[in-house]
């Protein structure tokens, strides 16, 4: 098997669900509908500017779309930052597939490494199979990268950073009304027209409050499995 090509088309497969369809699946779990005004939450500039992970995820995927794969580096590693998996794991295809720059098989593999760091299934097996495939000296520099990747990168400083940005814009938008929403008919832009949304959507707690978006951003990773292979004892950086 050409593991570059499985890793990447499964990869990507998994990032194009956006966050409109990361929102279907999730919803379609829970057997609840997915309203127009739910799309339209999803999808409107102004819940993508309070979300910078989704945001620069869908700026990177367009780059690769456009071919502009030097400026989808830059857009993945914006949304890395924010504790986004999936601009982390595309990070790493890049560079492991010397796309948008030299190809840098130790420092992809410490991508896809920090991509799998809450121990999702499938990106666990993307990392194992990229350790299969490094040699000695490149794994010795993959954990060398990896502890650098961690300290900018990993859950504990890049989820504090996301949850800054959606306490902030949620305070933007809602002032000093902030935890009454009261009937306020809201208006977001979505596919090139405006939805009237009620609150109780538009900040539903899944979408704002940490521990809910966290355990919906897991939903979404676990929705983006795609293989079933057995790649043996995990090989994580920490701890190597």
């Amino acid at each position: 098997m050409d593991l570059n090509r499985f890793a990447c088309r499964a990869v990507l497969a998994a990032a194009l669900l956006s966050p409109l369809h990361a929102a279907q699946a999730q919803l379609a779990a829970e057997n609840v509908p997915l309203s127009l005004q739910e799309h339209a939450v999803v999808s409107s500039p102004a819940f993508l500017k309070a979300h910078p992970d989704l945001r620069y995820r869908q700026l990177g995927l367009a780059a690769v779309e456009r071919d502009k794969l030097e400026d989808a580096r830059r857009y993945f590693r914006l949304g890395a930052q924010h504790a986004d998996k999936l601009s982390q794991a595309l990070m790493a295809e890049l560079l492991w597939n010397g796309k948008g720059g030299p190809v840098d098989r130790a420092l992809g593999y410490a991508w896809m490494d920090l991509a799998a760091e809450r121990g999702t299934e499938w990106l666990v097996v993307r990392r194992e199979q990229y350790w299969a495939a490094l040699d000695e000296a490149e794994r010795k520099r993959a954990v060398s990268e990896g502890q650098k990747l961690y300290a900018e990168y990993g859950d504990p400083v890049a989820k504090p950073r996301q949850e800054r940005e959606m306490r902030r814009n949620m305070g933007e938008m809602t002032g000093s009304r902030t935890g009454a929403l009261g009937s306020t008919v809201m208006q977001v832009r979505f596919n090139g027209q405006m939805v009237r949304v009620v609150p109780e959507i538009y900040y539903a707690p899944r979408l704002w409050q940490p521990e809910a978006y966290w355990k919906w951003q897991g939903q979404q990773l676990d929705a983006g499995n795609t293989s079933s292979v057995d790649v043996g004892s995990p090989h994580p950086l920490r701890g190597d």
